[in-house]
């Protein structure tokens, strides 16, 4: 949460993104989770050093990274 919150901070692009903190959100065994929306798309297992790409490639590139995206079974 607090790199999302740094790198949030650090792009100044508070009118493209909103960053929310949770309780766990279902599969907690699989975290940290991160939730996108409107797509609906959740990300598993996301480490400090997908936050990034996650921003780059999907929040501000439109295109979601999946090699993160949790199997659709799952969600």
């Amino acid at each position: 949460m607090d790199e999302f919150m740094q790198q949030w901070q650090q792009r100044q692009c508070f009118a493209q993104v909103m960053v929310t903190p949770s309780s766990c959100i279902g599969p907690c065994g699989m975290g940290p989770n991160i939730l996108v929306y409107p797509e609906g798309i959740l990300y598993n297992n996301v480490s400090k050093a997908d936050v990034g790409e996650i921003f780059d490639q999907h929040l501000l590139g439109g295109t979601p990274v999946d090699r993160l995206k949790a199997p659709a079974d799952m969600w």
